[in-house]
């Protein structure tokens, strides 16, 4: 993992940069298109560490691009298929990219994250143990750290600006936000994404235990998937052999760097401290390990 080179920030002079996101830079093509780069940044509880993951941004991306073509059936996405060498004609901008760029439409972000949990975990957990619910749900007395929920669940929150936290809101907030016909849609398809994808997964020996879903409209109103979908960085992964209830079991995704910064005395805001390499080199391969199993 160390041979790879790590790519934190792009620079494409050819086009217009519209902004650096936690783990993207976006850059305008035209007023119908534009260019998502996927770093190797990596954030967690919302802020940007310091030294990146190497190859990150490729395994993300070749992960995304996965499941949006197994998932097309379900809802339309942002990927437009345009070749990246047809926009980017440099060769030392094609180079620095490829692997880790897509062309997409330019659409509307709705301004929420779709959250859809199916095991109780993380903030869920602690939730739970202090109300009985998971973001005012109600959920059975009597259940332990990481045991499947009866059914999976929708727990929305507004997206928050870099380096700042996200909020769990209700879905009443999100009906009120986004209109009660749209809100219903976002929910229904979010869980139908996660049931889908859950299945699938569990055939390679993953567990789903929660994910989070971006949506998008065009100009006419229609819902698209968006950003990025069911990779290590949008997603709590663990592996079926390690699963036991009662337990945090180990997962092969940034929550692994999660669990190390929790270690730390750290405020969780920025700036965030420089993850050890030993640290750094073992995520890595814990990005491998999923794109493996789930896409090949």
């Amino acid at each position: 993992m160390t041979t790879l080179t790590a790519l934190y920030e792009s620079h494409l002079p050819s086009l217009k940069l519209l902004a650096r996101g936690k783990v993207r830079d976006i850059y305008e093509i035209d007023h119908q298109y534009m260019l998502i780069v996927t770093t190797d940044r990596l954030s967690a509880f919302d802020v940007i560490l310091p030294n990146p993951i190497p190859d990150k941004g490729r395994v993300l991306t070749t992960v995304s691009n996965f499941w949006f073509e197994k998932l097309r059936d379900i809802i339309p996405n942002h990927l437009t298929h345009i070749p990246l060498e047809d926009i980017l004609t440099d060769t030392a901008e094609y180079k620095q990219v490829e692997g880790r760029a897509i062309v997409v439409k330019k659409l509307t972000p709705l301004p929420v994250e779709a959250i859809v949990r199916g095991y109780l975990i993380g903030s869920g957990w602690k939730d739970y143990q202090r109300t009985g619910q998971v973001c005012g749900i109600p959920l059975p007395e009597g259940l332990q750290q990481a045991q499947q929920l009866p059914e999976p669940i929708f727990t929305p929150s507004t997206k928050a600006a870099v380096d700042e936290h996200d909020e769990n809101v209700s879905f009443a907030q999100i009906s009120a936000l986004l209109g009660q016909q749209m809100a219903e849609q976002v929910r229904d398809v979010s869980l139908k994404l996660y049931n889908e994808a859950s299945a699938y997964a569990k055939q390679r020996g993953i567990i789903i235990a929660d994910t989070k879903f971006e949506f998008g409209v065009d100009s006419e109103g229609t819902l698209h998937l968006i950003d990025e979908i069911l990779t290590p960085d949008s997603s709590r992964f663990w592996a079926e052999e390690d699963y036991k209830v009662g337990t945090n079991p180990p997962s092969f995704d940034k929550q692994y760097v999660r669990d190390y910064l929790e270690t730390l005395d750290w405020n969780k805001t920025a700036p965030a401290p420089e993850l050890p390499a030993e640290v750094a080199e073992q995520c890595a391969k814990k990005y491998h390990e999923a794109e493996i199993r789930l896409t090949r």
